[in-house]
């Protein structure tokens, strides 16, 4: 489940306390390690999602990563070329070691029945985040930067997927079964900029890990993408994609789920509901996507309100 670790989880927030602060939980192997393993006694999933954050790859170029407490994570604003310029080529790897070690605890703790998924943000979403220096609603300013200066841009993404190459390969010599790829702001693209910023640098990513790993399982989760998915999976080799609680159903079947596993879809504001509403949503993913390949999961992320009795109920349900 999307954001398997978190504020809905009492056990979460308690260790969140002792560790003083987001990015130090990133970095505390045996903390990370501890909050990866939480979700997974409590409610038995399939998968353990390593605890981390999409932004760790600007941390490790060398860019001020800071999470302020209601505001989300905030970073030196990166908007003109001769910043990109002077961004590092390459991606500090003693950055990543503590991500490294939690996954081989994780995995060393698992049953091996359950895998384990590493992860990284896509080129673009992580892009937005390191232009505006924090989220926007529409990520307006990365979009602006990208049509005034596409040269420059690309050279940006061209580094993150770079960076991002090395940062999930080292995942999996870690002890990760499969790696997801998040493309969080994917949807706020039209069409000729999907093909530039969203896929092509993820493929870039798939390319460069499967040419040092080459039976690597990837996830992709162009969020958003809609219509535009068919094209997403022509154009880059992922095994499954993530699909959010909008996309239609007949045309994902039709169109993704009969050449890849679909994953998701269910609305996280029906997991908040609960009850009837509740369960009716969970039936009607399982009725349009459960005769096919299907690893059931929410559309986007678990909300910290989320009531644990309702994931409960939502589990039993699916497997039931």
């Amino acid at each position: 489940m999307m954001r398997q670790a978190g504020r809905y989880l009492p056990e979460y927030r308690e260790v969140r306390a002792k560790a003083g602060g987001f990015l130090n939980l990133c970095f505390n192997p045996e903390l990370a390690a501890e909050v990866t393993l939480q979700p997974i006694r409590r409610f038995g999933f399939d998968a353990a999602i390593i605890f981390s954050d999409i932004l760790v790859i600007p941390h490790a170029l060398g860019r001020s990563v800071r999470f302020e407490v209601g505001e989300g994570p905030q970073l030196d604003p990166l908007n003109t070329p001769a910043m990109v310029d002077a961004l590092a080529r390459e991606a500090k790897p003693e950055t990543f070691t503590p991500v490294y070690e939690a996954l081989t605890r994780v995995k060393a703790a698992l049953d091996p029945s359950v895998a384990l998924i590493g992860f990284c943000g896509a080129p673009w979403t992580v892009a937005t985040y390191m232009v505006a220096g924090h989220g926007t609603p529409d990520q307006a300013p990365a979009r602006m930067f990208a049509y005034r200066e596409p040269e420059a841009f690309v050279r940006l993404l061209e580094t993150i997927a770079d960076a991002s190459i090395g940062y999930l390969v080292g995942q999996l010599r870690a002890g990760a079964d499969a790696l997801q790829i998040f493309d969080t702001w994917a949807g706020v693209l039209p069409p000729h900029e999907f093909e530039r910023w969203c896929i092509a640098p993820t493929r870039r990513i798939v390319e460069g890990v499967r040419k040092q790993v080459p039976d690597a399982k990837i996830i992709g989760f162009p969020r958003g993408a809609g219509p535009q998915l068919p094209n997403f999976i022509d154009k880059v080799a992922v095994d499954a994609v993530s699909v959010d609680w909008t996309a239609e159903p007949s045309f994902m079947r039709e169109r993704v789920q009969n050449r890849v596993a679909l994953q998701g879809n269910l609305d996280p504001l029906a997991l908040i509901a609960g009850g009837d509403a509740l369960d009716r949503a969970v039936d009607r993913v399982l009725e349009n996507f459960g005769q096919g390949r299907l690893i059931f999961n929410l559309g986007h992320g678990i909300q910290p309100e989320t009531p644990i009795a309702h994931v409960e109920r939502m589990i039993k349900r699916v497997r039931g």
